[in-house]
């Protein structure tokens, strides 16, 4: 989990969010979307105010709408999914522009894109605000399970050395005049993803031969121990907290 590693998702930048504790935000994210989910669906009006603390929150971490909106295309197979739901749910119809849509699809889809998109929106402005380090040090001090920790931080580690493995056999067939252009080609294809296959394994075990031999017993050490302190944690709970007093109005009223 050595410094230095960026990912695309992250903005750097000094704001009150960025010096947060990455186990704080975590927990707040996590709550958040908690308090999201357990939301009425009818509530419209909380989901608006849902929206309106994110983008204080993003505001506070300085992260521009344009940034935390091209990010969100992620969940557009979510989206078309959602889209889908009035015309084959089941259940009493209603006559929308000319089209019969059924009202239980109607509020299915409309639970799934506000939740979804929430959830999605907080998560990316949590990846915008804390480093892949930092993630991986957040999930530690929240006593995540050790293995889990390592897989993902191998994955993160090694994600970008594959793929510029895969890069460089792109390069390698074009410059012996290879181009894919139908059917015929897809065994060329199949092969050199056997070949990236074979080689990243042969990798990992050069990696986990070499960390044996400098000590490596199944855990990673923990490079950073330190805590947050009390008003860490009540500026990280703010988001969470919120959205709590919002949810609580949507089931009374």
């Amino acid at each position: 989990m050595g410094a230095g590693h960026a990912h695309k998702l992250y903005r750097h930048g000094h704001s009150p969010v960025h010096a947060l504790p990455a186990h704080c935000k975590f927990a707040a994210v996590f709550c958040f979307v908690l308090v999201v989910v357990s939301t009425p669906r009818e509530a419209l009006w909380a989901f608006a105010l849902y929206a309106a603390l994110l983008a204080l929150a993003a505001t506070a971490a300085r992260v521009p709408a344009r940034f935390l909106l091209t990010r969100l295309l992620i969940e557009v197979p979510f989206v078309a999914f959602a889209l889908l739901m009035p015309f084959v749910a089941e259940g009493p119809r209603v006559d929308v522009g000319g089209l019969s849509l059924s009202t239980s699809g109607l509020w299915g889809a409309w639970n799934i894109l506000a939740k979804g998109t929430l959830g999605v929106a907080a998560s990316v402005l949590l990846a915008a605000t804390t480093e892949l380090r930092e993630l991986l040090q957040g999930l530690q001090r929240l006593r995540m399970p050790p293995l889990l920790v390592q897989i993902a931080s191998f994955m993160i580690r090694y994600g970008d050395v594959i793929t510029d493995e895969m890069r460089r056999m792109r390069i390698a067939r074009l410059s012996r005049g290879f181009e894919a252009r139908g059917v015929r080609h897809w065994g060329v294809l199949a092969k050199s993803a056997g070949a990236l296959f074979i080689r990243s394994y042969e990798r990992g075990e050069r990696v986990h031969l070499a960390m044996v031999s400098r000590g490596y017993t199944g855990t990673m050490p923990v490079v950073d121990v330190s805590g947050a302190t009390r008003a860490q944690w009540t500026r990280a709970a703010a988001l969470p907290l919120s959205a709590l007093a919002v949810c609580l109005l949507g089931w009374t009223l």
